[in-house]
């Protein structure tokens, strides 16, 4: 397909509309499931930190505690 003029590449042969739409969404949908993606995994990395965290400290009571008993 050929166009004469950028404003003829824009319009699209009158269906311009559509097709920038549908480009439109679609890069908006992308946008928002990689920023979705993104974030979802920074927040199940702290996630998995403060687990590993809150289980170094719980053998560390452990080991406390059996090193203490009679």
């Amino acid at each position: 397909m050929h166009f004469s003029n950028f404003a003829d590449f824009i319009d699209m042969g009158g269906y311009g509309f559509y097709v920038w739409l549908a480009y439109g969404i679609t890069f908006g949908l992308l946008l928002i499931l990689t920023l979705s993606s993104i974030f979802k995994r920074k927040s199940l990395f702290k996630e998995i930190n403060a687990k590993q965290r809150r289980d170094e400290k719980l053998q560390k009571l452990r080991a406390g505690n059996k090193n203490h008993e009679p």
